[in-house]
Parts: C-alpha cells; structure tokens; sequence
C-alpha cells in the first residue's frame, strides 16, 4: 500500500516510525516531513495546508491512504476537498471533515456539543471582539483561578489559568481588543478551573466503532513543577498509574461512546482520531477539551507502546471497519521528553548545530529540525523529543533522560520532573 504521512513534528515522526514497521506498507510520503522522517519514508516538500498539491501528488504516486497528522488541515477541510474531487474521493484518509474537526478548531462549538449530549465538562461562557466591558464585569465576579481559552487554534498556548482577576482582564482585553492569537482570540471562553490531575485518552474511530490506545500524561508548562506560561507539551508519560479500569470504564460510558454517539446524532462522519484531554477531579473524569488529531508529545509514547499493526488499525478506520477490532499495548512504560530551544514559547533563536543525535529506533524524534549544508540544526521551538523505555515509569525516566543529555545545541532546555509527580503518587 502507498501511504501519505501529512505532517513535519514529532508527532508525525512517531507516526511515520510506525508506520513504516507495517507490512501494509510498501512505500511511504511524508509531506513535508522532517530530517528524521527522512530515514522512515520520502519527505516531499509539500506544505500542509496546499490540498491541490497533496492531490496531485496522490494521484501521481498512487498513494491509497492519506493519514493527516496536524490539526490545521484538519479544520481547514482537507477530507472535504478530497471528497470533492472525482479524481481523489477513492482514497482512503484518516481524519475527520470540516464540522467533525470543530471539536478543536472552535472551543465554543466543542463546550456546546458536550452540553448537548450531556458529557461532563466545566460551565463556560463566550465572549467576543466589542463585548470587553461585559467580560470585564463577569470576570470582576469570578472565583480564581480563572480559565481563559482563546476559541480557535492557538498552536496549544491559547490556554490561560490566572489566580488574579485584574490578570483575566488585561488577558481578555490583549486577545479580544488587541488581537493576541489573531483570529483564533476573537472569541474567548472563561470556564470554570477544575482541581485534579490531567490525562490524555486517545481513540481511532471509523464514527461508530473505535479502538482505544494507550493513554498518556503531558505536561504543558515551560518550568519545573509546572511553573511559567503554556506551552505545545515538555513531555509525556504512559501508562498513568490512575487511569485504571474503575476509570477507564467511566471514561467509556460517559466521554467516549456519547462523544462518537453525538457526531452521529449530529449526521457528522468521523474518521479518524480523538483525543479527550481530560481531568480527573476526585476519580471523576471530566472534559477539558477534544483534539481532532494526535498529541505531541504524547504521540511519542503513544506509538512506542503500540504493538498493533498500526496501518492495518488505520485502514480499517478510514474503510469504516473497525468494529472487532482492539489494540494491543506493550506492558512496559515510557516517557518523553521534549527539547526546546532557549526562549520557547516566547522567542527563540533558529540554526543552532545539533549534536548526538541518533534516529527513531533509539527513540529521538525530531520535530523543529532541519539540514543546512550538510548539518543538523534547530529550526523551531520544540526541537527533539528523547523517548524511553522500561519496565517501569522510573526506568523509562532513566532511559529518556540518558537519551536527552547525549543531545546538545546552544541554548537547549528541557524539564527535569517529567513523570516525578506519578512516582510520587504511587509512593503515597
């Protein structure tokens, strides 16, 4: 099978990893790819978001199934254009159309489809460009902290938990008056802060079948013990010692199967990936949000402890056969840890050298990288992510760790206390 990878990051890379172990696989595109897909499949200098190319080039290659990787051609209606076009609408494709991708392209229409199918989730109100002084009054009446969330993509930093109202206002005002995240920030949520720990689930769904993978912990926050702003994820953790079956069984019942059971209610055709983030408050899980793709960087251990054959699970999803199907997990944990450049979120420097890096198999995986004359280099915020492995969190952490210190370039960073506070909890 010819197979289209559309994506650049680390989650694209772990993706192609795993694909490119399939026997379903005999030729694999990555559009456009990264210095590390390289060595998985052919990187084509496609952009993401350029549907006539990545049509031409799926008829020229005979590609038969399309997997899209990151959110934006997602919500900008990729499955809608190939689903358009005579020549294109034969190929099989894994990712939801336009209207099933509002689960993340629009925080509103994701808040209100829990409301109506009755999934839990925190209270919320939306506020928009010229309604300021309003937002400005509610928020005065808040308790703290307080949750803003930009409403339309953000590249995961539209999230902002403040523990002073006078913050929420000055936050409110940069997104809705001073368009701080564009577009996205025109609309704005302020939502109820739920207490507990975090945790992302993830499913494959032909829209009503799915198979559930392995779950996974990130860690959203630049610093240590979570400390500073929001960032696209410092690392990630699998399995989570909490998310046992007494859990998982309500996740199921009452997040996942009214999820997929709403699309349908709502004549929505979802194929491909959910990922439920959600927050386990007192061993109840609620619904912070829905993402219409895979995590980065929880994609990373997410793959490394799939055993499935991951092309047979996604062909099946995309034909609408999923029902019998299951995943099988490696028993074994692991743990990764996102390298970022000095600076990140904020501003940052490209074009450092990179040295020690090895390849997928090792478990480094390359997100913001490129060549240039020959050398490896930085060219984004979030350059390497060093996954490990072990028989437990704590022999994984060694193994990711030992990985990320053998990485170096001029100004790289990265969290210390990746999976600490699960170790702490199973002592407790």
């Amino acid at each position: 099978m010819n197979i289209l990878l559309i994506g650049s990051g680390g989650r694209e890379h772990a993706m192609a990893w795993k694909i490119s172990q399939s026997h379903f696989c005999d030729v694999l595109f990555i559009a456009p790819g990264n210095p590390g897909t390289s060595d998985l499949g052919t990187n084509v200098s496609i952009g993401v978001n350029d549907f006539p190319a990545l049509g031409n080039l799926c008829v020229s290659e005979k590609i038969e199934l399309v997997v899209v990787g990151p959110e934006i051609p997602l919500v900008a209606g990729i499955r809608d254009y190939f689903q358009q076009d005579p020549k294109l609408k034969h190929i099989l494709m894994v990712g939801p159309g336009r209207a099933g991708a509002q689960l993340e392209g629009s925080k509103e229409f994701s808040k209100r489809f829990m409301q109506r199918h009755n999934i839990p989730t925190a209270a919320a109100r939306t506020f928009k460009s010229g309604e300021m002084q309003d937002a400005s009054n509610y928020l005065s009446g808040c308790s703290v902290p307080i949750v803003l969330k930009a409403d339309g993509l953000a590249a995961g930093k539209g999230v902002i938990i403040t523990e002073y109202r006078t913050e929420a206002v000055q936050v409110m005002r940069e997104m809705l008056d001073e368009g701080k995240f564009g577009e996205a920030g025109s609309r704005v949520l302020v939502e109820e802060f739920l207490s507990g720990i975090e945790v992302s689930v993830f499913v494959l769904t032909d829209g009503h079948s799915y198979v559930l993978l392995p779950e996974a912990k990130d860690y959203k926050r630049i610093g240590d013990q979570d400390q500073g702003p929001n960032t696209g994820g410092m690392g990630a953790v699998s399995p989570v010692s909490f998310a046992d079956t007494v859990f998982m069984d309500k996740v199921k019942n009452r997040i996942i199967e009214p999820t997929i059971a709403g699309l349908n209610a709502e004549g929505i055709d979802y194929r491909g990936f959910i990922f439920f983030g959600l927050i386990n408050v007192k061993d109840e899980p609620f619904v912070i949000e829905y993402n219409a793709r895979m995590g980065d960087p929880e994609t990373q251990v997410v793959m490394s402890r799939l055993k499935s054959d991951f092309v047979e699970l996604l062909v099946a999803a995309a034909r609408g056969e999923l029902h019998g199907f299951h995943a099988e997990f490696d028993t074994r944990a692991a743990v990764t840890i996102s390298m970022v450049s000095a600076g990140y979120p904020g501003d940052y420097n490209k074009g450092f050298e990179i040295s020690g890096v090895t390849n997928a198999a090792a478990g480094v995986f390359h997100a913001g990288t490129r060549i240039k004359d020959g050398k490896l280099i930085t060219d984004g915020g979030r350059v390497i992510s060093a996954t490990g492995m072990g028989s437990t969190v704590e022999a994984a952490r060694t193994a990711a760790y030992a990985t990320a210190s053998s990485i170096s370039w001029d100004g790289v960073y990265f969290r210390k206390d990746i999976g600490l506070d699960l170790l702490k909890s199973l002592k407790n």
